[in-house]
């Protein structure tokens, strides 16, 4: 009601009493003058300065006016021959305020996030450019505020705050309403014509001489000219000059005049503004507008006005339903973009019939041309434009679903069905196959119904929300367009009658809201009409409105069925008794057949099927779905009605006689009424989504999840499938010539290939463990081919639908694929650069040529990436980087050509990059050249010389490019829309003689298109992004010769309303792109290959992470007095007293110094608190070692190793995850390190200096200092907390306080305090100067303390949870000093009475606290209370978030879940009245561990999520999707293995996986997971195995089984168990064949890989595990003994042992056998065995006696000399030894500092690197003896492994692996 007094419009100068100037204000010289024309007092505004003359509403910038109104109406007129400005500050939904200003003073557009500027430019022959002319008449300016910020800004409009208007003007009024006015027609005019218009208001209406035309004396612009079909964007004068017309989105005003038919311009004049020569309208006293386009309409009297409501009445005779207003997101739609050519008077041309163009005699021609050179400008030139115009018309679409595939309707006679496809809404007619498309939304349509009689068709979109269309569904015109109070649309559902509409959402504060929408006057000059609205509590899945009367309805849900009355203009409900089935989740329902009135059908998730009396209100019956029985009862194959575990119901159907039951088991099902066997049933490839029956009740239609559309004909029993699709977006296309066949490649693994005449898919190739990316038809064989991620390049035959080859040469993922057109040569290219060349002209292709490091790494995978030439002699492509391209030799791949383009634009701010690339004709021979200015550069093929450039017009580079056959047309991809130029015209122009032609723009796609072609005989073309479109080219190819391209000029631009004359794109200029994203680079493999395709027979395991859930340790927490300990900081006694509620004061001065004193840290914390049982409380892992000292540190700049990249996220941690969206700062720890990675590169940086792991992290709120906490150095040590410059990458300050852990950081709003909280052991909350570092107060917590915050909105207050509500209060004294006030609430019985675990602010003054119950409760901080709580999760909640009306919550339940609590606010009113059933659950997701940190953008719509699990997962609540930035191993880390080429590593741990990496951007491809079992050791087969598809990973596990996984196939090949004890180590032969594997009991046993057998076991080290097996080939002659592998092995025990083999003879002999004397008592200080691993035994000297105790026996094959063996480990002293396997005795030793517990030799040079259990890593130098230490782990380094090739070094400290760069030696 708060707008109602603005309605229907408001007088603002009436209102706001501008004439007393009290609540408005004047500057300058503004005074109040009599104007004769409009006879009436007006304001002049005038001065030399705009900014000092003006009229401003309200008196202050700080006041609002608050007014409403969607339109603004200005009634002014410009002083002539001078400037004017008029700013609007307009407020958003978000309360964000937008300045919009026009001005004649402005050139060009510009905009900011803050500011909007449009040019009002108006005519030549002005005294000076730009400013008004002498005769400047009265202007009527109606901005549209709402489509205003819509278009440009992509934001919502709220309310007009403010309005200056600036000299140089005269203005008579300013008007706000909802209503869209005519100017130019009365009210008196309106009703005596019965113009379905608004007329404008006697009050408004300027006035008009009797018999003189209002446009001759008013000029009326409407901007954006939604309701016109006249570009909205330009107010031009005509002799403009050309370069002006080429800026493709400039947005300038338009007087925009209503565009008629002929018929309604010869009856209505009054409606049109006439351009005419010879009158007025042509005169200089007006702003002169561009030519418009007028779409002629055959069958109504006007093409489109706005109605009252915003509702919009458009032409209803297009055979394809279009809309050039694209309100939901912001797009005009127009015939074609504005130019600057004169246009030819209207009344020249005489109409003709539909769907045939006008033309001009040749006299209007001969006009045209002699046009006075003033009026063109200075330069002459001529306008160019394609005819006809529009040139497309979309055909067609192959495609089903896109936001939901359970919308499928059959039309009233059953001859068609009704679906979406993404933004689409399709009509198919079942026998032919024929499509009618409707077209106008702009996003994907969520719901569709279609009333009884066929004749209205309502459709929702999904965004912008509530956003409806009706459409009259027989010509296909859209009726109405206009939103609703309801935000997410999901139901819609027409009366019978079609007169009453009801739609079902959410509102903005997330309740469930039916609506009911009165349409019966639609088409006659009406508007659709809320009837009536009602909000619900009850979830809402399905709605029905009767049949029978159309003022009952029916709803279903979660827990509930309800019955609608509609009756005196209210909607009321009542819920059926459900009885025991109180508790169901109802997912669809039905009226019962006509004969039975009173039953209502109604069906649920868990197979129940209800008979509902709706007129008792009572359920009749109850039935379930039950699965089959086991097979071997005859009688169990038939569904029956009875108890037990149900089938999942989605959809029912009923006709008169059966019930049609669609299941997630796949089944459609046919039943009887009584449901007393199946008649008939379908089995469908996915769930079945929804079931309609056709009005005859003899076809049954069905859709499935997995995008199937089908219908059962009852009759015959057959079941005919109409569409098929991809369910996922489409990468790539590729046409074949003499089939008309379309290959298809998508997100959804799938390759499919379809019938371009008849849409159908002909094959479907599913790939479930590797993705296709590219896809390419052979010339000339039935053929295709198709690369994928793994970089593999497959070839297919359409004859036998096989795979006939594969080849494997790339690493990478496959980016490109190319033929020839001749059919000689195939070409792909992968993402790690190499090009591969291969002669297809056989049936099996095979490789030629392969080139590393030639192709652009970088590139996105694209069908325009690799390109070859129509001669076949050329073959082009981007690289080696994006900044250039290359052009070489198709048969010999000579670089022929490579072009620097990023110097193509001298004049621009950044470096230009190639985007996609594109062929011309022969000849010329042209390459075309998309640049990510977002321009073409056409590029001579054979030089590289620049032809010329295109400016594209879009704010994005195209995606894609495609050139027609003959030259003639170029199509190009960006963003969601298709463009189409006249390339062959603008070869030929001459830039000084005249302008290019624009582009004809096209959308109807809701995703981005992805790639564009033409079809093979250029007649259509394609575009494929969320799907495929198939568009018509409506120019015969023989109809154009090239003459005409540059013959003379052409007719005047003119369209008839034909099909597709409005699927044309407007200038859509500024629009702002989505909001910043985190870049997630995709996987080269699949992440979790296990889950599309079940495992191999006998394999026990799974490939995906597992379920478990690791909670809490059992902890309980001790009971005692609540007390609040005040301790001084520089004072050695405490202060103590009782906690009662009240208000304390607790600060007092600190130490001067900042420090406490020794004593009275001890004084003070003499008082532990007990652990609580909280997941929230960090917890160190615990650790044996300690760190070293004395480390022979390298020099700066000499380093021999770099870290390079961290693999790993540490779980443990607590709030330890850091991104700033607004700066793309991203940090995380991963044990003693911060790791600072680039999102976008995935580059890193890593801050080193904490001795321990790191508890938590805290970012300022300028993201300049970064806060982080660990522990100690030392066991006497506090912990260290460490200030990060972030710019500069350095500490800044070390802290040091607390004993124990830090468990908490933050830093007040201002950042002027951080406060620290310390751990249960600890128990103190300190408080320091961020300026100073200075400690300022210290105070002891009486009880424990989970979790803290800052307030927001107030800088002095801090917030504390556990066992109640804590709230300090910062107080500060004249001294600088600071004392704490607190007071306590305790956790009220309503809300669980249990501990509070996590908090966060979220809308003043509002406190959301979560419990370790799982409960959230809601605290009013100013009333010190708790007024609302609800139960959120089943676990503790340990993060919460919240943001605007969303809550984010996390638990120890792995559930991450998004809640709406935007009426919480509202609810705060009530106080403990409030219920928690206005607070509903959005989305879940459950993720692989609990939540341990997160953080979220400002919109909630994107975050970045960590769990125990060791995984960062980036989370998406608009798509509903988590997918992982960071993940790593949960326990310790047992083995690195490397691939033979280095591209890969793998590996294993603890946990029970073995992960596969890719060594250049260490990101996780594969991993496999074995429950229940711990990973020991890895090998990778060696590359003397055979090709790469051939790669084996064999893993021992802890229960003695080996496992041997393929790496091609994502699979496990082979499993055995050569042993009953824990595998230590393995090793393959030098030839791959032989698999050896060591135990912990010490047998080593020989199997073979093909057959899985075990040919020999070895017991001579029997006793002591097993800690090293390598196995190298070897001639080993020199050594005494015969055999192709030499092989060692080395036990815990000192022994080494040396062997000779050859496994193929089953030989295998000792070469050598070293013993070595055991370490004495105390000469050994390694970690403890996992048994002694307990928090109560501290790190000590373990006696050698316990045998896993000693240090492990290292042992290797020195690679610089195969006769040497070097040692460590082994021995009395800390060495390493070598040892001569020819002279048989140690050759050198060289001592070590500490016992070694892992080495690795380096392949090239002569160095060694031992890690210690000291946390260090000694780089060893053998030649010289220099040495190098490196520090980075946390805990004893386990492992060191150099890759192959010698330039990157692993290290793992428990589950961190660190990867080093090798920079020196």
């Amino acid at each position: 009601m708060a707008r109602v007094w603005q309605q229907p419009f408001l007088n603002v100068f009436r209102h706001f009493k501008v004439n007393e100037w009290k609540r408005s204000t004047k500057e300058g010289d503004v005074a109040a003058v009599t104007d004769k024309t409009l006879k009436c007092t007006v304001y002049r505004v005038r001065g030399s300065v705009s900014a000092s003359n003006y009229i401003q509403l309200p008196k202050t910038s700080t006041q609002s006016l608050g007014l409403t109104g969607r339109y603004l109406y200005v009634l002014f007129r410009p002083l002539p021959a001078k400037h004017f400005v008029i700013h609007l500050d307009v407020s958003t939904e978000d309360s964000q305020v937008i300045r919009v200003s026009f001005s004649n003073l402005f050139k060009e557009f510009k905009s900011t996030a803050t500011w909007l500027q449009f040019p009002f430019i108006c005519e030549a022959g002005t005294p000076r450019e730009g400013v008004a002319s002498p005769g400047a008449r009265w202007t009527c300016l109606q901005l549209d505020l709402h489509d205003i910020l819509l278009v440009y800004l992509h934001r919502c409009y709220s309310h007009l705050k403010g309005v200056r208007l600036c000299a140089s003007m005269m203005v008579r009024n300013l008007y706000t309403s909802d209503l869209c006015f005519d100017p130019a027609v009365t009210v008196a005019e309106a009703r005596r014509a019965k113009l379905p218009v608004t007329p404008i208001p006697r009050e408004m209406a300027f006035p008009v001489p009797k018999g003189e035309s209002w446009h001759d004396r008013y000029v009326h612009i409407r901007f954006p000219s939604g309701s016109s079909h006249v570009p909205s964007e330009l107010v031009q004068k005509s002799g403009f000059p050309p370069e002006a017309v080429l800026v493709g989105h400039v947005p300038r005003l338009l007087p925009s005049p209503v565009a008629c038919s002929k018929r309604a311009r010869d009856s209505r004049a009054l409606m049109v503004q006439k351009h005419d020569p010879a009158t007025s309208c042509w005169a200089p006293s007006m702003p002169r507008p561009l030519p418009e386009v007028s779409v002629s309409c055959e069958h109504s009297e006007v093409s489109r006005v706005a109605g009252p409501g915003g509702c919009i009445q458009e032409p209803s005779a297009w055979a394809v339903a279009t809309d050039e207003h694209a309100a939901g997101d912001g797009l005009h739609v127009s015939a074609r973009q504005p130019t600057v050519e004169p246009t030819v008077p209207e009344h020249a041309a005489p109409h003709e019939s539909p769907g045939r163009k006008q033309s001009l005699p040749e006299a209007a021609l001969g006009k045209k041309q002699s046009l006075p050179e003033a009026a063109l400008g200075k330069k002459r030139f001529q306008q160019r434009s394609f005819l006809p115009d529009p040139i497309l018309r979309l055909k067609g679409v192959i495609g089903f679903g896109g936001h939901s595939t359970k919308w499928a309707l059959w039309t009233p006679d059953g001859a068609a069905v009704v679906y979406p496809c993404h933004a689409v809404v399709v009509v198919l007619h079942v026998e032919t196959r024929e499509q009618r498309l409707f077209l106008g939304h702009t996003d994907k349509v969520s719901a569709l119904a279609l009333d009884g009689s066929g004749s209205l068709l309502a459709s929702a979109q999904a965004r912008p929300h509530s956003m409806l269309r009706l459409w009259d569904f027989q010509t296909g015109s859209c009726l109405a367009l206009f939103r609703s109070p309801v935000h997410n649309i999901c139901s819609l559902s027409f009366s019978n009658s079609g007169e009453l509409l009801c739609g079902v959402g959410k509102d903005r504060h997330g309740r469930t809201m039916v609506l009911v929408w009165g349409v019966a006057q639609l088409g006659r000059g009406g508007e659709a009409v809320i009837v009536a609205q009602a909000h619900s509590d009850a979830d809402v899945q399905a709605f029905r409105v009767a049949f029978f009367d159309e003022a009952r309805m029916a709803s279903c849900g979660r827990g509930s069925v309800r019955l609608w009355r509609l009756s005196g203009g209210t909607l009321r409900s009542c819920a059926v008794d459900l009885g025991e089935h109180h508790a169901l989740e109802f997912t669809d329902l039905a009226f019962g057949p006509a004969q039975d009135g009173h039953t209502l059908y109604v069906c649920s998730r868990s197979g129940h099927i209800l008979e509902i009396d709706h007129q008792r209100m009572a359920v009749r019956h109850a039935r379930r779905l039950l699965p089959l029985q086991t097979p071997r009862d005859p009688l169990a194959q038939k569904q029956t009605f009875s108890s037990g575990p149900g089938i999942a119901i989605s959809s029912l159907g009923v006709s008169r006689s059966v019930c049609a039951v669609g299941s997630e088991d796949g089944y459609l099902r046919l039943w009887p009424l009584d449901f007393s066997s199946v008649l008939l049933e379908a089995e469908h490839e996915g769930p079945v989504t929804s079931v309609r029956v056709s009005p005859g009740g003899l076809r049954v239609l069905s859709t499935t999840s997995s995008g199937h559309l089908g219908f059962l004909d009852v009759p015959s029993q057959e079941y005919r499938m109409l569409v098929r699709s991809h369910t996922a977006p489409v990468l790539a296309l590729a046409t074949e010539r003499s089939r008309g066949q379309l290959a298809t490649v998508s997100q959804d693994c799938t390759v499919r290939v379809w019938d371009l005449a008849t849409l159908q898919q002909l094959y479907d190739f599913t790939s479930p463990e590797e993705a296709p990316r590219a896809v390419a038809f052979h010339p000339t064989q039935p053929t295709f081919f198709c690369g994928f991620s793994s970089g593999a390049v497959c070839s297919f035959s359409l004859e036998s639908a096989e795979a006939l080859v594969e080849h494997r040469c790339h690493r990478g993922a496959i980016t490109g694929l190319a033929t020839s057109p001749d059919g000689r040569f195939l070409f792909s290219a992968c993402s790690q650069g190499a090009l591969t060349q291969y002669h297809s002209g056989a049936p099996r292709c095979r490789v030629l040529r392969v080139a590393a490091n030639v192709v652009c790494q970088e590139a996105c995978p694209s069908s325009s990436i690799l390109v070859v030439s129509g001669d076949s002699c050329l073959l082009a492509f981007v690289g080696p980087s994006k900044y250039t391209v290359s052009v070489m030799d198709t048969a010999s791949l000579d670089e022929l050509l490579r072009i620097d383009v990023s110097a193509l634009d001298l004049a621009g701010s950044c470096l230009d990059s190639a985007v996609a690339l594109c062929f011309g004709p022969s000849s010329p021979s042209h390459l075309l050249v998309s640049m990510s200015s977002n321009t073409i550069a056409v590029l001579d093929a054979r030089s590289g010389r620049v032809v010329r450039q295109l400016s594209c017009g879009h704010p994005t580079a195209c995606a894609s490019l495609a050139l027609s056959a003959d030259g003639r047309f170029l199509l190009t991809a960006a963003e969601r829309a298709v463009r189409l130029w006249d390339y062959a015209t603008q070869a030929g122009l001459s830039c000084q003689v005249c302008t290019t032609p624009p582009p004809q723009v096209y959308i109807g796609h809701s995703e981005p298109v992805r790639a564009v072609a033409f079809t093979p005989d250029q007649q259509q073309l394609l575009s494929v992004g969320d799907t495929i479109f198939l568009w018509d080219v409506l120019v015969p190819r023989e109809g154009w010769s090239p003459g005409s391209v540059q013959g003379a000029p052409r007719p005047p631009l003119t369209c008839e309303a034909g099909p597709g004359a409005g699927e044309l794109e407007g200038v859509a200029s500024g629009a702002r792109g989505p909001p910043r994203q985190v870049s997630v680079s995709p996987l080269a493999l699949p992440p979790e290959p296990g889950l599309c395709a079940g495992p191999p027979e006998g394999f026990d395991g799974a490939l995906f992470p597992s379920d478990e859930s690791r909670g809490p340790e059992d902890l309980h927490q001790a009971s005692g007095p609540s007390v609040l300990v005040q301790k001084e900081a520089g004072q050695a006694d405490d202060g103590a007293c009782g906690v009662t509620g009240g208000p304390w004061d607790l600060g007092r001065r600190p130490h001067p110094c900042g420090w406490p004193s020794a004593c009275s840290t001890v004084g003070a914390r003499a008082r532990t608190l007990a652990r609580p049982d909280s997941y929230r409380h960090f917890t160190a892992r615990y650790k044996a070692s300690s760190p070293a000292q004395g480390l022979s540190l390298p020099p700066a700049g000499d380093e021999w190793l770099r870290l390079k990249a961290v693999v790993g996220y540490n779980g443990n941690g607590r709030t330890n995850l850091i991104w700033s969206p607004h700066t793309g700062f991203f940090a995380y720890t991963c044990g003693c390190l911060v790791v600072v990675e680039d999102l976008h590169s995935g580059a890193q940086r890593h801050w080193l200096g904490h001795p321990e792991e790191i508890s938590t992290l805290a970012l300022s709120h300028d993201a300049q200092v970064l806060a982080s906490a660990s522990g100690g150095s030392g066991t006497a040590s506090r912990c260290q907390i460490r200030l990060w410059d972030v710019p500069r990458g350095s500490c800044r300050q070390l802290l040091s306080h607390h004993d124990s852990a830090v468990q908490a950081l933050a830093f007040s709003p201002d950042d002027r305090l951080l406060v620290t909280l310390g751990d249960c052991g600890d128990g103190t909350l300190a408080l320091w100067s961020t300026a100073t570092c200075e400690l300022l107060s210290s105070l002891r917590l009486p009880e424990p303390v989970h979790s803290m915050a800052f307030s927001p909105w107030h800088a002095g207050e801090l917030a504390c949870v556990g066992r109640g509500v804590l709230i300090l209060q910062l107080l500060w004294g004249q001294a600088g000093d600071v004392s704490l006030q607190a007071n306590r609430e305790p956790v009220p019985e309503e809300a669980g009475g249990c501990e509070l675990s996590s908090l966060c602010y979220g809308a003043a003054p509002l406190l959301y606290c979560g419990s370790s119950e799982g409960q959230v409760s809601v605290w009013d901080t100013r009333a010190g209370c708790c007024f609302l709580a609800w139960e959120a999760d089943d676990g503790e909640i340990g993060v919460l978030l919240c943001s605007g009306t969303w809550l984010v919550s996390g638990s120890n339940t792995r559930r991450l879940r998004l809640w709406a609590v935007g009426a919480v606010l509202e609810l705060r009113r009530r106080g403990s009245g409030a219920r928690s059933s206005s607070v509903f659950l959005e989305r879940e997701l459950t993720l692989d561990g609990a939540i341990v940190s997160a953080v979220f953008h400002d919109s909630m719509d994107m975050g970045v999520v960590g769990t125990t699990a060791g995984t960062l997962w980036y989370i998406s609540w608009a798509e509903g999707t988590s997918t992982r930035l960071i993940s790593g191993h949960r326990s310790k880390v047992n083995e690195v293995a490397f691939s033979p080429n280095e591209s890969h590593c793998a590996t294993c741990s603890d946990d029970g996986s073995v992960r596969v990496w890719c060594v250049a951007s260490t990101e996780l491809l594969i991993q496999f997971q074995v429950l229940s079992q711990s990973c020991l050791c890895l090998a990778w087969s060696p590359p003397s195995c055979g090709r790469p598809e051939e790669e084996h990973v064999a893993a021992g596990y802890s229960d003695g089984t080996l496992r041997v996984f393929s790496i091609a196939r994502s699979a496990v090949e082979l499993k055995m168990c050569p042993h009953a004890a824990a595998i230590r180590a393995l090793a393959f032969s030098a030839d791959g064949q032989t698999i050896i594997s060591g135990d912990k009991d010490g047998l080593v046993a020989v199997s073979r890989l093909r057959t899985g057998m075990t040919f020999r076991v070895l017991s001579d080290h029997r006793g002591a595990p097993i800690c090293t097996l390598q196995s190298t080939r070897k001639e080993c002659g020199d050594f005494g003994a015969e055999g192709v592998d030499l092989w060692l092995a080395a036990s815990g025990d000192q022994r080494v042992s040396v062997w000779a083999s050859d496994w193929l003879r089953d030989h295998c002999e000792l070469v050598d056998w070293l013993s070595f004397p055991a370490p004495g008592l105390t000469e050994v200080r390694v970690p403890a065995a996992p048994w002694a691993q307990c928090p109560r035994l501290p790190p000590c000297t373990v006696p050698p006696q316990v045998p896993g105790c000693l240090p492990p026996s290292l042992a290797a094959f020195c690679p610089w000399d195969p006769a040497l063996l070097v040692c460590a480990g082994l021995g009395v002293y800390p060495e390493v030894v070598f040892y001569s396997l020819r002279q048989k005795q140690v050759v050198e030793k060289i001592p070590l500092p500490f016992f070694a517990v892992s080495m690795s030799l380096c392949p090239g040079a002569h160095l060694v690197a031992i890690g210690f259990s000291e946390r260090m890593v000694r780089l060893l130098d053998c030649a010289s003896g220099a040495v190098q230490d490196f520090a980075g782990h946390d805990d004893s380094v386990q492992l060191c492994r150099f890759a192959p090739s010698a330039q990157l070094l692993f290290t793992a400290a428990h589950s961190e692996i660190l990867v080093w760069e090798v920079t020196g030696r």
